[in-house]
C-alpha cells in the first residue's frame, strides 16, 4: 500500500442551527491547500438560515453538496458519509474553521498507505479573557499529548471509508462520544491510528461559565451512557471526598489546619501548574487587573468543570441502566 495515491477526498460535516458560523466554517474548506473533491454538508433538523445558506454554495461550487438527515451529530455525520463518493472521508465539525494545510496533513497518512484512522488537533481562538482562560486551562498543547493514547475526535478526523462501513458508522444510539466510540471500535477491528498535530482547526471556547459547565455536564453524561472511562470519574469523586474529609477534620481539628491548609494547597496547585504554564505567556501586555482576574479564574473554571461532570456522569449511568429494562 505505500506511496498509494486516492482519487477522490471528500470533507463531511453535519450542523444544525448554525448560522452563525457555517460560512467560515466552509470558506475555509474552499481555502484548502490541498482541495477537497468533495465537500458534503449534511443539515440536521435546522430551524435557521443554516441550509439556505450551505445551498448558496452549493449553487455557486459543484463540489459542495447540501443533504439532509439524522437526529443527532452521529446520524447526521452517517448520512453525510453515505452520500459522501470519496474513499477519503475528512470529518470535522460545525463552529470551527480549518487551517489552510488541515485536508492535506490530515490524509498524508492515509495517502501513503501508514494509517487508516488519522486524528488531528484543534486549537482555542479565544474572543474574550474568559475564553483565554478557559482555553489555556482545559485543552493541553499537542506536546503534552501521548500520540498512541490519543483518540481522534470527529472534528477533526480522517478515516478510509472502509473503516467506518466496518464498524458500522457512528453509534447513532449515542448523542456524545460518537467519535471516541468510532476510535474504539476501529482499534478493535485492527485498524491502524496515527496522529498528526499538525493538522489544525480552530475553535472558540465557550463565552461564559455556564456555557462550558453545560458543555462538560452533556460530555460526562455522555461517558456514563456509554460506560468510557469509569476509573477517570471514580478518581474525581474520591478526590472531592477525600478533600470534604479533610475540611471537616481540620474544621473540628484546629491544630491540624496549618499541615491540612499546606496539603491541599500542594494538591491545588499540582492541580492548576498546566493551566498556569500555559496562560502565564498569554497574559503579557495585559494590564494588572486582567492578569489577576486571569489568575483567579483557573481553579474555579477546574471546579465548576469537576462538578459539572460530577454530576453528569451518573446522570449518563442512569440511562444506560433504564436502557437495558
Amino acid at each position: 500500500m505505500a506511496n498509494r495515491r486516492y482519487s477522490s477526498v471528500s470533507i463531511i460535516c453535519t450542523a444544525r442551527d448554525e448560522a452563525d458560523n457555517i460560512a467560515a466554517l466552509i470558506d475555509s474548506m474552499l481555502m484548502q491547500t490541498r482541495p477537497a473533491d468533495e465537500i458534503v454538508i449534511n443539515d440536521c433538523q435546522s430551524s435557521d438560515e443554516t441550509p439556505a445558506i450551505v445551498a448558496a454554495y452549493a449553487a455557486r461550487y459543484p463540489h459542495v453538496k447540501l443533504v439532509r438527515g439524522g437526529h443527532n451529530i452521529s446520524s447526521g455525520r452517517n448520512n453525510a458519509i453515505r452520500h459522501a463518493r470519496g474513499p477519503i472521508i475528512a470529518s470535522t465539525d460545525a463552529g470551527l474553521t480549518l487551517d489552510p494545510h488541515w485536508l492535506a496533513r490530515i490524509i498524508a497518512p492515509i495517502e501513503a498507505g501508514e494509517a487508516d484512522l488519522v486524528g488531528g488537533f484543534f486549537h482555542p481562538t479565544p474572543r474574550s479573557l474568559f475564553g483565554l482562560v478557559l482555553g489555556e486551562t482545559n485543552y493541553r498543547r499537542s506536546n503534552e499529548i501521548d500520540p498512541a493514547a490519543f483518540l481522534p475526535f470527529g472534528k477533526s478526523m480522517a478515516f478510509r471509508k472502509e473503516v467506518w462501513e466496518t464498524v458500522g458508522g457512528f453509534p447513532e444510539w449515542a448523542s456524545h462520544c460518537e467519535d471516541l466510540l468510532f476510535d474504539l471500535a476501529a482499534q478493535q477491528a485492527g485498524f491502524r491510528r496515527v496522529f498528526v498535530p499538525e493538522a489544525v482547526v480552530h475553535f472558540a471556547p465557550r463565552p461564559t461559565l455556564r456555557a462550558f459547565m453545560h458543555q462538560y455536564y452533556t460530555y460526562a453524561r455522555g461517558d456514563g451512557r456509554a460506560g468510557l472511562w469509569p476509573e477517570r470519574h471514580a478518581l474525581r469523586y474520591a478526590v472531592y471526598l477525600a478533600l470534604s474529609a479533610l475540611t471537616s477534620l481540620a474544621i473540628s481539628q484546629p491544630r491540624l489546619r496549618l499541615p491540612i491548609g499546606v496539603l491541599v494547597g500542594i494538591g491545588v496547585a499540582a492541580y492548576t501548574r498546566g493551566p498556569y504554564r500555559r496562560l502565564w505567556p498569554r497574559l503579557r501586555g495585559r494590564a494588572i487587573s486582567e492578569r489577576l482576574a486571569a489568575l483567579a479564574l483557573v481553579p474555579l473554571i477546574r471546579l465548576a468543570g469537576d462538578t459539572a461532570k460530577m454530576v453528569g456522569y451518573p446522570v449518563g449511568v442512569w440511562r444506560r441502566l433504564q436502557s437495558r429494562t
